[in-house]
């Protein structure tokens, strides 16, 4: 039927209406106000009583259409109750020592962590017991890069706001060397265990030898200067600057290291935000633009390119004057990238976005992963396939004695939270909307479009699978900047709260707590 409603169909529905506006809490003002200005009034059904819902139903399948959707459809977030019965994290525990937003987490074995952020401070954390081992103090402005030195013994590299680089002991947490008044501060740092030297980036690019001294210097004419460093095959060093990614050549003579310019690869149209090794033979790179590409990392040509596009929903508070053209793209930056040597995973604005290296194609994907930006994801799964030089110092090795085996992707974002993914199949499509009883006779509502059909904005293609939400731990209170996995002690988390969190298995501490228990009656002979 169409056109304008009979008479009595109208004073019906008026009448009907302003009832439920009463049962709302509506006054007569606000009803004129709006009959005058014409608008339709529609009660939500959280309102209505049960008589009028089973109605509002009845009247749904008699017309034809879908059910109201939920708060969590309509933003597009995933929620997770309070039953995880996939999520073993049932236990955490707050580590208190820093004053101001915790950036940096290092993983520097199988039980110990440090971690830094603005507050120029350096915590060496025991994960087994949650004691803090060695406060590392000397720089004076924020944490900006930390490595770790593996040589005869473990070391860690720091990199300060006060264009400072410093050495540290951690056992007994004495600076052993520090380099000061560099001409910028260092933004990275990427250690070369085979050439048994490191390299710090920012303004300029810095060679340096395990025993602190300067092999040589290249200095880049550019204003971002060197945000990301990677290692890659036949002694070459991947650096991204701007829109460009710069690979170097690293050489030893007997007048020590050197390092040449290669090759520039200037596919990308923004400024690169991180780099990252997928196996032997490529690396990927990701932009502010969404840009994604896999590069091959022997003769550097592109084996894949996609261009991330979220198409965002119609906003709700646009003016009424303002005709509304459809779904709008947006471009959002690429924050971090990781890799397991088969996939690629991507934190894209507040989604997250996993790639096939194989296939060169999106596997899973949520456009809507987090309420707020994703700033760090991680693939929970076996690196053996990882580059050689990567398996001796990668300590995060996700093996099957693993505590949360049911996920196989992590992300942490600016909303506070961290979500444990699984990659599934797709379920089954399902079944159409009902046309309604009066739809059998097609006597329903018109199938002429209300307005002319507005341009389709092309979208991601469909991904050949999906990611369910398996666990979502909540604990801090401002943004989690990233996280470092144990294979037996957990997860530690860090946040703008100032504070660190580690989760643990709370089965396997009860387990552990018992046996504990047991041995100590043993010693005392008992009760």
């Amino acid at each position: 039927m169409t056109g304008r409603r009979p008479r009595w169909w109208r004073k019906r529905h008026a009448s009907r209406n302003w009832q439920a506006c009463r049962q709302a809490g509506w006054g007569l003002k606000q009803w004129n106000q709006r009959q005058q200005t014409g608008a339709r009034h529609t009660v939500g059904e959280s309102q209505l009583t049960p008589i009028a819902k089973n109605a509002a139903v009845m009247l749904r399948w008699i017309f034809g259409g879908r059910e109201t959707q939920s708060s969590v459809e309509k933003s597009g977030v995933l929620c997770i109750g309070e039953e995880q019965p996939k999520n073993c994290f049932t236990e955490l525990q707050v580590l208190k020592g820093h004053f101001d937003i915790v950036r940096f987490l290092v993983q520097i074995d199988d039980f110990r962590c440090a971690s830094a952020g603005d507050d120029g401070l350096v915590l060496v954390w025991n994960v087994e017991t949650g004691e803090r081992a060695q406060a590392l103090r000397g720089h004076s402005q924020q944490i900006t890069a930390m490595a770790v030195l593996r040589c005869a013994d473990v070391r860690l590299i720091t990199a300060s706001s006060d264009r400072s680089v410093s050495l540290w002991d951690l056992d007994t947490g004495n600076r052993l060397h520090t380099v000061l008044d560099l001409q910028s501060s260092v933004k990275c740092l990427l250690v070369l265990e085979r050439a048994g030297a490191w390299i710090s980036g920012g303004q300029e690019l810095c060679v340096w030898s395990r025993r602190f001294r300067l092999e040589c210097l290249r200095e880049r004419h550019s204003d971002a200067g060197i945000g990301s460093l990677i290692e890659l095959p036949n002694d070459c060093v991947a650096a991204a600057v701007d829109k460009i990614v710069v690979v170097y050549k690293l050489t030893a003579s007997s007048n020590g290291l050197s390092i040449v310019e290669v090759r520039c690869l200037a596919d990308h149209q923004d400024h690169i935000r991180t780099l990252v090794n997928v196996n032997d033979a490529a690396f990927a790179s990701g932009s502010h633009a969404g840009e994604l590409i896999v590069w091959d990392a022997l003769d550097f040509g592109v084996l894949a390119y996609q261009h991330i596009l979220w198409e965002e929903p119609p906003t709700h508070a646009a003016p009424s004057h303002v005709l509304s053209t459809g779904p709008k793209a947006s471009e959002m930056s690429i924050q971090h990238l990781a890799s397991n040597g088969n996939l690629v995973a991507a934190a894209v604005g507040s989604g997250v976005y996993v790639f096939s290296v194989a296939a060169k194609a999106a596997l899973a994907y949520r456009k809507c992963a987090h309420d707020s930006d994703v700033l760090h994801v991680a693939l929970l799964s076996d690196r053996l396939s990882r580059p050689k030089w990567l398996r001796r110092r990668t300590l995060f090795c996700i093996s099957r004695r693993l505590p949360f085996a049911f996920s196989e992707l992590m992300s942490c974002s600016e909303d506070g939270s961290v979500k444990m993914w699984q990659i599934r199949e797709l379920p089954l499509a399902g079944e159409p909307a009902s046309p309604g009883f009066f739809g059998l006779w097609t006597l329903g509502r018109s199938s002429r479009p209300a307005c002319p059909a507005s341009k389709k904005i092309p979208d991601l293609p469909p991904p050949s699978k999906t990611l369910e939400l398996t666990g979502d731990l909540i604990g801090h209170s401002g943004a989690v900047q990233m996280f470092v996995a144990f294979p037996d002690n957990g997860l530690v988390t860090c946040s703008a709260d100032h504070q660190l969190i580690l989760w643990k298995n709370g089965e396997k501490q009860s387990r552990l707590r018992s046996l504990a228990l047991f041995r100590k009656l043993e010693e005392n002979g008992g009760l």
